[in-house]
């Protein structure tokens, strides 16, 4: 029998539990997840954490960066493994559109495994992004 899930909005977060589900979500191979301290910095300037909790322990987290009217970069979406396939993915998405007002449109740049993923959830591909790296 699966744990209740607890979703969050604007919960704290400590970097030690960002980094856990992280790395047991596979998002941590395109993360800088052994820089605690980039880590802090991208918990403490997102504006929109929505996280999932199976008692203590997080299990997923949606963290982005908006303007709440216009457009919002979801910048991490990131379940651990072991709770994949139970919707937390999609619930976590679901909970970040509804802060936001209704001419809000919802961004993010996908890992090429994920690309089907977020199709089946209504996103249309978009291919003028453009990406500079330090």
């Amino acid at each position: 029998m699966a744990k209740t899930i607890e979703y969050r909005v604007n919960a704290p977060v400590s970097v030690d539990q960002f980094h856990d589900v992280l790395n047991a979500s596979t998002l941590g191979e395109r993360r800088p997840v052994e820089d605690s301290v980039c880590l802090q910095g991208m918990l403490a300037n997102a504006n929109l954490i929505i996280s999932a909790w199976q008692g203590a322990t997080l299990v997923g987290i949606a963290r982005s960066v908006s303007d709440n009217y216009y457009a919002c970069y979801l910048s991490d979406l990131a379940v651990s493994e072991h709770a994949q396939q139970q919707g937390i993915g999609k619930q976590l998405i679901a909970l970040t559109l509804k802060q936001l007002q209704p001419t809000c449109k919802l961004i993010l740049i996908a890992a090429p495994k994920a690309n089907e993923y977020y199709r089946k959830l209504g996103f249309e591909h978009n291919d003028r992004c453009w990406v500079t790296t330090p």
